[in-house]
């Protein structure tokens, strides 16, 4: 995700901001549609970087106010888009724009937080936007901020057993190569272990005909820690919604629950309604 989407002081000068939301709309692409069944209001500070779906349907939600004391202190000062995977919580965290490296914070089920930082590689950028596991639980899946030609994979540390079991250096695998560049990738979710879901914050229309589009990129196969390529499509324009006026929105994290099929996409809201963020919910059309 951005380095910041607004300073956390920035954002408590806004308190008591409403956002109401519109109707909902169905939005297709050739090979998938989606309907948008619901929305609801979540707090930007303590909700508006990302969200992951537990096991009992229950919403792990993710903001500035949801970094540790002791990881703030230490310059994770940006956590992006959670996932959940056999119950380990994996958060993306990045440090300054002077950063080396980045990390990924699992937090067992038990509640125990184990860190694994990743040194930069060489033209690497430092965002890390993201995080998502792969169905077979071994591959985490990252990304970068800007212009990008892929998506980012790391063996899923404490699940993969190729990782240091408490803690330590992560190294990259095999990248998925996009055959379309993408921009501005605030989070990304498995649908399938050969399709993928992600939220763009691009509002520039140059590289997709939509505003702000809920992309989806189809693998030539399952992410294995080989190379593998990706095939982009736009799905649909998230919604742009709010009593508040202005372009400012910022599209973030998405989550796809494969237990109900539900898809959802958070939007934060612009000016004074930015304490607010929307998460709107989405099924799959079928026939």
């Amino acid at each position: 995700m951005k380095r910041q989407f607004l300073s956390l002081s920035a954002l408590s000068v806004l308190s008591g901001a409403l956002v109401l939301g519109g109707g909902g709309a169905v939005s297709a692409a050739s090979d998938a549609q989606w309907t948008e069944t619901g929305s609801a209001q979540v707090d930007s500070l303590g909700s508006g970087q990302g969200l992951a779906s537990r096991a009992d349907g229950t919403l792990l939600y993710r903001g500035l106010t949801s970094i540790p004391l002791d990881l703030r202190i230490a310059g994770w000062g940006h956590i992006g888009d959670p996932d959940i995977a056999n119950g380990y919580v994996f958060d993306a965290y990045q440090g300054s724009d002077t950063a080396t490296s980045k990390m990924f914070a699992v937090t067992t089920p038990a509640g125990q937080r184990y860190q694994y930082v990743h040194q930069l590689d060489p033209g690497e950028k430092l965002n890390n936007s993201f995080a998502t596991v792969s169905p077979d639980n071994q591959w985490l899946v990252s990304g970068e901020w800007g212009d990008q030609p892929r998506l980012q994979v790391f063996p899923a540390p404490l699940l993969n057993a190729s990782t240091p079991a408490t803690g330590g250096a992560l190294a990259q695998a095999g990248q998925i190569t996009l055959d379309r560049t993408v921009r501005d990738i605030q989070g990304c979710d498995f649908v399938t272990a050969t399709r993928l879901l992600c939220a763009s914050d691009d509002d520039s229309g140059t590289l997709f005909p939509r505003i702000r589009p809920l992309l989806q990129v189809d693998l030539e196969r399952a992410v294995d820690g080989k190379a593998v390529t990706g095939h982009v499509t736009s799905l649909f324009a998230l919604p742009q919604r709010s009593t508040c006026t202005g372009t400012a929105y910022e599209a973030e994290g998405v989550d796809y629950d494969t237990n109900t099929g539900t898809l959802r996409a958070e939007v934060v809201q612009p000016g004074i309604c930015a304490l607010a963020t929307s998460v709107y919910s989405y099924q799959q059309v079928t026939g």
